[in-house]
């Protein structure tokens, strides 16, 4: 079958080891089933793939894409949820020692097929498109998680959004404006900025600015690069969520500021499939729509792959067919 998947690792530079071609068409195990894919977005956690972060190297080749859509062999549209878990495990997945992500242990979702346990294939709403389907299982979910499970905000508070065009960020504004917040975002670009008012931010600033006023809560994906305007822009007792670290870690956790100020960092990672679920409600609810900046047949992966390198991103890019 058709497939975009990584060759090797290749930690300095990941485009290398992206190939687009055949690959096996994959078995069924018992409890699993098949689902042919008709869209897929790309994320991150893909480029880290290509590098060799979070995988084996007996594990290459390995074909790419952790979320999707598409539709079973008796016809059903689906969402993809991207978390597998052991069986035996109750309760949140995402804390399961086990858990692992499809691309790190089960081959992913760039591709005619992929098969997942039955349970991670949810109905696919009838007012998303497959496009749009496919950025709600990664991106998506992480946003949800970390804006509605971890941040304990309430509604009329500021957030503030470190990032405005990426995917976990767009989702972020878009998600805290239907839900009542203030929502604040910082960007590199001007356009960056403008794309994120465009999607619901009251106010968008410089990266690095200083703002007009402490926030309740800040949403971290950038890490690094961005840390210590985290830390000095929180009000005392105000919470930073972080799910990524694209710029890598902080040089200095600020323990100084951190315990004065009585502040809150609480990690988040990816969602449970109950999490999707209300998710795609939410969606319905209040007719949400993910930001795509790109659209591209998965023939021309790699013109995708290296837009996100280059962190010329304007929304979610998706690949389709």
């Amino acid at each position: 079958m058709f497939a975009v998947y990584a060759a090797e690792p290749s930690p300095q530079d990941p485009i290398a080891a992206l190939r687009v071609g055949e690959r096996p068409e994959p078995e069924v195990p018992p409890g699993w089933v098949k689902v042919a894919v008709r869209a897929a977005s790309l994320n991150m956690h893909d480029l880290w793939t290509l590098r060799g972060v979070g995988i084996k190297a007996d594990r290459f080749p390995m074909t790419l894409g952790c979320d999707g859509a598409g539709v079973l062999e008796d016809g059903s549209e689906v969402v993809l949820h991207s978390v597998i878990g052991d069986p035996a495990w109750s309760g949140d997945e995402t804390l399961d020692p086990g858990r692992t992500l499809l691309t790190e242990k089960y081959q992913g979702t760039f591709a005619d097929h992929v098969v997942v346990p039955a349970r991670n294939a949810l109905p696919k709403p009838a007012g998303l498109s497959f496009a749009e389907a496919a950025c709600m299982g990664t991106a998506w979910l992480t946003a949800y998680r970390m804006l509605f499970v971890k941040s304990g905000l309430r509604p009329g508070q500021t957030m503030l959004v470190q990032g405005a065009s990426g995917g976990v960020s767009t989702a972020l504004v878009q998600l805290g404006r239907a839900a009542g917040f203030r929502v604040w975002v910082t960007g590199r670009t001007e356009e960056k900025r403008a794309l994120a008012e465009s999607l619901g931010a009251h106010a968008s600033f410089e990266s690095g600015a200083r703002l007009p006023e402490r926030v309740d809560a800040v949403f971290e994906t950038v890490g690094k690069a961005t840390w210590s305007h985290s830390m000095k822009s929180l009000k005392p007792g105000g919470i930073i969520v972080i799910s990524g670290a694209t710029s890598g870690d902080a040089t200095a956790a600020e323990l100084q500021r951190l315990f004065f100020l009585q502040l809150r960092v609480v990690g988040s990672t990816m969602g449970t499939r109950e999490e999707l679920a209300d998710l795609l409600a939410f969606c319905g609810l209040n007719g949400l729509r993910p930001q795509i900046g790109a659209e591209l047949p998965f023939e021309r992966a790699e013109e995708g792959f290296r837009a996100m390198l280059d962190g010329e991103t304007a929304g979610k890019i998706v690949f389709s067919r």
